[in-house]
């Protein structure tokens, strides 16, 4: 049961770091390729569903089944502190998203004037560059995770 839930969050923060490094490989580039034509194309896509719709649901999963490894790991010193760090890493991914992300996403997505291009390029590149230290977060997250599992199975 322990190990389960442990691949568990290995699984959903993995898919967490595929979708983060897709923002940063597709939608961020698109944003940048033609400002302020490429944001109202993604203004308008954004109306009905945005990627807050995937990472609102799968973030707050991810950190509970964390904190449950790290529950279930808890009498396991040399797996709970790798447990710990995953889920202190997952955490600070989340606060990472709401004290510098939202803004810049309701900058490029919500009140910016469009004919503010030299604002619009900066939020962009701003964004673009801090979602790949946001993807690196995650992915020593998910690496604390496997160290967890690898400490594991050693410890049988």
């Amino acid at each position: 049961m322990k190990t389960l839930v442990l691949c568990l969050s290995i699984f959903v923060a993995s898919g967490i770091l595929f979708a983060n490094i897709y923002t940063s490989l597709v939608d961020a580039r698109s944003w940048a390729s033609d400002i302020p034509n490429s944001i109202v194309a993604a203004r308008e896509y954004f109306k009905a569903f945005t990627p807050a719709n995937f990472f609102r649901i799968f973030s707050p999963l991810n950190q509970i089944i964390a904190a449950a490894a790290l529950a279930l790991f808890w009498k396991m010193p040399q797996v709970r502190w790798y447990c710990l760090g995953a889920l202190v890493l997952y955490v600070l991914t989340d606060a990472m998203t709401f004290t510098y992300f939202y803004p810049r996403n309701d900058v490029m997505f919500k009140t910016a004037p469009l004919h503010d291009t030299a604002l619009l390029t900066k939020t962009v590149s701003e964004w673009a560059t801090m979602n790949w230290v946001r993807s690196a977060v995650i992915l020593a997250g998910v690496v604390c995770s496997f160290l967890a599992l690898h400490k594991s199975y050693e410890m049988r």
